[in-house]
């Protein structure tokens, strides 16, 4: 039989990246959605046969026999979204971040735990062509043992803005943020490259918005194995660039079009790659996410899959805690909770 599903929070990432993602999955089924907002609910009923449509969650919890629930509501409704939805019985995938406190990440997971039911985060990022063929290389072996990792996250405006619910990401309210925003992103894709060493210590500087949202970010952060990371981020730069350069041996220097490889011996490679056209909104990266979801549920909430999401949600989740008591101290190290 089919996994049954619902999505709670339709706003236009669930209806152009989940929605199309779990249409790839022929053992799942969309069945119902949950939104507050009475325009997004006219949206699922004309984007879904025979979906039923709820403005309440617990309301939708109640009246459906789920499998499991796609949270892509703001950030800052994440947590109490997932622990009904666990209490409910179904498991739980989240869109970036799973919640906003550790102690609120630690009650879900020994929930989840409890009640042996997946909890996953949405690290869409990893099925991103080009992360996808750094990874890959890296695992090869093809520039040796990774020593540092950077990462440049560039855009003149936050994502959204302009349309309705895009507001979120410059809301304090909300949970926004470019730390929650992009951050999250660099910091499970930078363990990931790394083997899954997570880092020790975080130097930041931040600048916020009037609403105390930061808007830019730098960060240095330090492995206990001597290696190092750097990230900037930020909403206010002249150009949209997405990049990350891989230092080992050899390089790798990860564009959004290209991998320029540069191997032990020096010898330099330009590897193209390519993504779905007119696709900004990856839906094809949310395929990917969800069939590591699915493959989670059929092996077990203490399978590997559902364990490495898990650890690198909550150590993203520490990166940016830390990140934000060291731009309190003037971007002195802080220590990164494990």
């Amino acid at each position: 039989m089919k996994l049954r599903g619902a999505i709670s929070g339709f706003g236009d990432v669930a209806a152009r990246a989940h929605l199309v993602g779990w249409r790839t999955r022929n053992n799942v089924s969309i069945g119902a959605i949950h939104d507050p907002v009475a325009e997004r609910r006219h949206e699922a009923i004309r984007l879904i046969k025979n979906v039923r449509v709820y403005d309440d969650l617990e309301l939708m919890l109640d009246g459906e026999r789920l499998d499991f629930v796609d949270i892509a509501s703001p950030p800052a409704l994440h947590g109490a979204a997932a622990r009904m939805a666990l209490n409910a019985g179904a498991h739980v995938l989240v869109e970036k971040p799973l919640c906003l406190s550790l102690a609120d990440f630690d009650e879900l997971a020994e929930l989840a735990r409890a009640r042996e039911r997946v909890l996953m985060c949405v690290h869409n990022w990893k099925y991103a062509p080009a992360y996808a063929l750094a990874h890959a290389l890296v695992d090869e072996g093809r520039i040796g043992e990774v020593r540092s990792v950077s990462f440049e996250r560039l855009r003149i405006s936050p994502a959204g803005t302009g349309r309705a619910g895009g507001t979120w990401r410059s809301s304090s309210a909300s949970g926004g943020g470019i730390l929650i925003d992009h951050g999250w992103h660099v910091f499970y894709l930078m363990q990931w490259l790394m083997g899954g060493e997570t880092p020790q210590r975080v130097s930041a500087i931040l600048t916020a918005n009037s609403d105390g949202v930061e808007e830019v970010a730098r960060l240095e952060m330090s492995f206990g194995s001597g290696r190092s990371a750097s990230a900037t981020l930020s909403w206010r730069a002249d150009q949209r660039k997405t990049s990350a350069f891989v230092i080992a041996d050899g390089n790798l220097k990860v564009g959004t079009e290209s991998v320029v490889l540069t191997d032990t011996k020096g010898q330099r490679l330009v590897l193209p790659v390519h993504d779905i056209a007119d696709d900004s909104y990856h839906s094809s990266w949310f395929s990917g996410m969800a069939a590591e979801f699915e493959n989670a549920i059929a092996e077990g909430a203490e399978s590997a899959l559902a364990r490495s999401n898990l650890t690198e949600a909550r150590n993203a989740l520490a990166i940016i805690v830390a990140a934000r008591e060291s731009a309190k101290n003037q971007g002195a190290e802080a220590a990164i909770a494990s």
